[in-house]
């Protein structure tokens, strides 16, 4: 895993393929929802991202899933931060990593993470159910931010990233070279919580980051969007447009098969 020069941690391994993923465009239903709005962020009501350690261990993967329980629940109005500690446990149990030894600090596998958030829980929050969305689709990425509070997202990110205070897609010869390659520098996990029409942000070691669509497209390499029950029941336990109904009795056949 590549570090870079600066105190900050990746930790994302890369994608792992699962055909009984769902996918989330099985479940939207055109028909019955208007396009997304051209803008949504639901990082206004907060003030501060904690670290979660990512700046000290590579779990990016648990960070960004303890940074969208802190925006669902600031956005319903009963603000929870998750811990350092409640997050490294995650990670632990995910990764494998064990306090004091360096040599296990390895990173976490994205659906690894999100199928312990769904049936163990991370800080005490469970998610209902995921589902993977096409990242190059800008209406279905902008549906599923909107939708569901933000999306998980991984990135391969390229070593030209490093220098960028917006990420974006470098120069032709930096794409030809070792400096864009995606993955150079390495994987890495965020939430995306907000977008607009030049772009998205997201939040990573303890800070917002904006990220350009192209970026986005070029260098994301799995894209989900977790159901939080809270933020469920906030929009009304079926969101208009999602066929809950179906998703949920679909997850139901995979888990018990």
């Amino acid at each position: 895993m590549k570090e870079p020069p600066y105190p900050f941690k990746l930790g994302k391994r890369a994608p792992r393929l699962d055909s009984r993923t769902l996918k989330l465009h099985a479940y939207l239903r055109p028909r019955s929802f208007a396009p997304a709005p051209p803008a949504i962020d639901w990082t206004a009501k907060i003030s501060s991202w904690p670290m979660m350690a990512n700046d000290t261990l590579g779990d990016c993967t648990c960070a960004a899933a303890g940074h969208m329980i802190e925006c669902w629940t600031a956005n319903l109005g009963d603000a929870f931060t998750p811990s350092s500690a409640q997050v490294i446990a995650a990670y632990s149990a995910t990764g494998g990593y064990v306090a004091g030894d360096p040599s296990t600090d390895n990173g976490a596998v994205e659906l690894d993470v999100l199928n312990y958030w769904r049936q163990q829980g991370i800080a005490g929050r469970k998610i209902d159910a995921y589902a993977a969305f096409d990242w190059t689709n800008r209406e279905t990425a902008r549906q599923a931010i909107a939708l569901f509070g933000g999306a998980y997202i991984g990135l391969a990110l390229p070593l030209s990233a490093q220098q960028q205070d917006v990420w974006d897609v470098p120069s032709l010869w930096s794409r030809l070279g070792s400096q864009g390659a995606p993955g150079s520098w390495g994987g890495h996990a965020v939430p995306v919580l907000a977008y607009d029409s030049g772009g998205l942000t997201c939040i990573t070691w303890g800070a917002k980051k904006r990220m350009t669509w192209d970026f986005f497209a070029q260098y994301c390499d799995e894209a989900y969007a977790p159901l939080s029950p809270d933020w469920l029941n906030k929009q009304g336990t079926d969101p208009s447009g999602l066929d809950f109904a179906q998703l949920s009795a679909d997850l139901t056949a995979i888990t018990s098969s």
